[in-house]
């Protein structure tokens, strides 16, 4: 097996780093002429509150490109170029949301997911890295996963790193494309893809009321749910004004556990608290301690309410429903040799079960379905939910 890390490899080298406008003339000439063109984008979300794209890499006829978006050009002209392109991702819907509120970017033409490929094939490992030694038998260093992307300069580690994300992507979609059509699934590969670029258009800001309601919120108390809603808000301001992600200031499963403890010891000071604290000192400390106070001040009247959600809890009438339905969908992914969520996800079963489609059109309205995906299941619909009711 060949392997291709990020250092002492020729094959990694062979990339044009691009960050004078020249070089961005001469690469808006290669995409005018090319077929298509592989995109990827590293950001800098590990480090910083407010992320932004800071390096787009492009391959197209096996020539490799690494675009620095922060060296201060006007890449108005290059992006205009690539929009007009079929493009090749992996995994895009990040790096298209990205790309659209970093640069305004804004695909106009068909793109191939490689992820998305993998996932209709039924492959088990849907990974970048996973799908190279697949096919190629090569095996890609991952050191630059977790690399600082905003800093200067990039260091040669982190470019060879870089480019290797879209090396091997042309390769890959002519691959999967051949496996995809031989298995008669391209079309359900192309609504897929355009659904995704629609989805990554579109504003998926969350409610600004809600947001402080993470992951395990549920299972909170009305006055912890009071002192979680404090303690998300102390967080954001803090990591705000230091441009800091959210967990490098204090994680959430920390923060669940600070709720608990504030509710159980109230009064205690915060030095004497949790060892999760131990790094948070100063001002920091103050203001941690100040909105633990304001909750512990709080009258009962003022604890908060948990959210209703109509997926976390089937109504009665069609338990029986949803279940039968999931194992008739089960079955027939398994014949497809596809995962179940693939076919139909368990919140899209379970707002199927309680509307009772019975067309395509109807079930991918309920359900949120592609077409592929309804047409697919509409026999499962009709069976567990129509045909029983009458027996």
């Amino acid at each position: 097996m060949k392997q291709i890390d990020s250092l002492n490899t020729r094959e990694s080298e062979e990339y044009v780093y691009v960050r004078e406008r020249a070089a961005i003339e001469r690469l808006i000439q290669r995409i005018g002429v090319a077929e298509r063109v592989a995109v990827d984008t590293e950001a800098d979300s590990l480090h910083n509150y407010f992320e932004k794209v800071c390096l787009v890499q492009l391959s197209l006829g096996g020539a490799h490109y690494l675009v620095d978006p922060l060296c201060g050009l006007d890449l108005n002209g290059l992006l205009e170029a690539l929009a007009d392109k079929p493009l090749i991702l992996h995994g895009g819907d990040y790096d298209l949301r990205m790309m659209r509120a970093s640069m305004g970017f804004r695909v106009r033409r068909e793109v191939f997911d490689t992820m998305i490929a993998a996932q209709l094939l039924g492959f088990e490992q849907i990974g970048l890295a996973a799908l190279i030694e697949r096919y190629f038998d090569i095996t890609i260093g991952k050191g630059g996963q977790k690399s600082d992307w905003s800093r200067r300069p990039l260091s040669e580690n982190q470019l060879r790193y870089a480019v290797n994300d879209t090396r091997f992507l042309e390769r890959l979609a002519d691959r999967m494309h051949g496996e995809l059509s031989a298995r008669g699934r391209v079309d359900w590969h192309r609504e897929s893809c355009r659904a995704m670029v629609e989805s990554s258009g579109r504003d998926h800001a969350r409610e600004p009321e809600n947001a402080w309601r993470i992951k395990g919120a549920g299972r909170l108390t009305r006055r912890q749910l009071a002192y979680l809603r404090e303690l998300w808000r102390w967080r954001d301001q803090h990591a705000r004004s230091a441009n800091l992600p959210a967990f490098r200031v204090l994680g959430n499963q920390e923060i669940l556990g600070l709720v608990r403890w504030a509710e159980s010891y109230p009064g205690v000071p915060l030095h004497q608290g949790p060892k999760l604290l131990r790094n948070i000192i100063g001002a920091q400390l103050t203001t941690l301690g100040e909105a633990i106070a304001r909750v512990a001040r709080m009258d009962e009247t003022e604890w908060l309410e948990p959210r209703q959600r109509d997926h976390e809890a089937p109504r009665n009438d069609c338990i029986e429903e949803i279940k039968s339905l999931r194992v008739e969908c089960a079955q027939i992914a398994q014949e497809l040799e596809i995962a179940a969520s693939t076919l139909a996800p368990r919140a899209a079963l379970e707002a199927i079960a309680r509307s009772r489609p019975r067309t395509v059109d109807e079930i991918m309205k309920t359900g949120g379905l592609l077409r592929w995906q309804a047409e697919l299941v509409q026999g499962a619909v009709e069976k567990c939910l129509h045909s029983t009711r009458l027996s």
